[in-house]
C-alpha cells in the first residue's frame, strides 16, 4: 500500500491535477469573498443613499423653502444712495437677476404703504421697453445706479434703482395697475425688473452686495 501511495506521489500527471485542484479552490474562494465585499457595499450604499432621501424628520425646516430660495440666490444692498433703500437682487444660475424691494425698504414704513409706481423716470418710460432675440434687441444698458422707477406712498416718492450694472431686459407692468403687490409679495409677484449683467460687471457688482446671511443680521430681521 505504502508503495502505491509513492508511484502516484512521483507521477506529474497526478501531482498537476491536485495541483490545479487546489488552484481553483482558492479561487473560489477568492471569488466568494469578492461577492460578498460588492455585497456589502452595495448595502453600504443603499444605506447612504436612503439616509440622504430620507431626511430626518428633526432636521427638517418648519416650512419649504420657497421657489426664490431653491432657484436663486439672495443678494442685498442697504441704504443705497440714500439711508432706508434697501433691495434686494435674486441672481439664477443662468445670470439673471430680479430686481425688487427688500423688506426693510423705508417706502414699507409710511402708513398706508405703497400706493403707486411709475416707470417713466429719466429720459425714457422703461414700462414700453421691448426687448427680442438671443441679442436682446433694445435692452436698456444700466449702471447700477441708473433710476429703475419711482414708488410712491401717501406722502413720499422714493426712486427704485438698478442695483446692477447691466441689461435691463423687462419690468413688472403688473405692478402698474397692482401696485399693493409691492406691499403683500413683494419678493415674488411683486418684483420690480429683470435685469442681465455681463460676467465681468457682475464680479465688480457683487463686492458691493451683502448675502441673506448679513443681511438679516445688519437689519435685524428674519425671512
Amino acid at each position: 500500500m505504502e508503495i502505491q501511495k509513492t508511484e502516484v506521489a512521483k507521477n506529474p500527471e497526478i501531482e498537476e491535477i491536485i495541483e490545479l485542484t487546489k488552484l481553483k479552490q482558492s479561487e473560489e474562494v477568492e471569488h466568494c469573498d469578492e461577492q460578498q465585499k460588492q455585497a456589502q457595499d452595495a448595502e453600504e450604499d443603499e444605506d447612504e443613499l436612503r439616509n440622504l432621501l430620507l431626511a430626518d424628520i428633526g432636521e427638517l425646516p418648519i416650512s419649504p423653502p420657497s421657489a426664490t430660495q431653491v432657484n436663486f440666490v439672495s443678494y442685498f444692498i442697504t441704504d443705497f444712495t440714500k439711508p432706508g433703500h434697501d433691495q434686494y437682487i435674486y441672481r439664477h444660475a443662468n445670470g439673471l437677476c430680479v430686481i425688487g424691494l427688500a423688506p426693510t425698504h423705508i417706502a414699507f414704513k409710511d402708513e398706508g404703504g405703497i400706493t403707486n409706481i411709475d416707470f417713466n423716470v429719466g429720459k425714457s418710460d422703461r414700462s414700453v421697453l421691448k426687448v427680442s432675440g438671443k441679442r436682446k434687441k433694445n435692452a436698456m444698458r444700466s449702471e447700477s445706479n441708473t433710476a429703475l422707477c419711482k414708488v410712491s406712498t401717501a406722502n413720499e416718492s422714493y426712486i427704485v434703482r438698478c442695483c446692477v450694472k447691466g441689461s435691463l431686459l423687462e419690468v413688472n407692468e403688473r405692478l402698474i395697475k397692482q401696485p399693493q403687490l409691492l406691499n403683500s409679495s413683494a419678493d415674488r409677484e411683486g418684483y420690480i425688473a429683470i435685469i442681465m449683467p455681463r460676467p465681468a460687471d457682475w464680479t465688480k457688482n457683487k463686492e458691493s452686495l451683502i448675502t441673506l446671511e448679513e443681511y438679516k443680521e445688519k437689519k435685524q430681521v428674519s425671512l
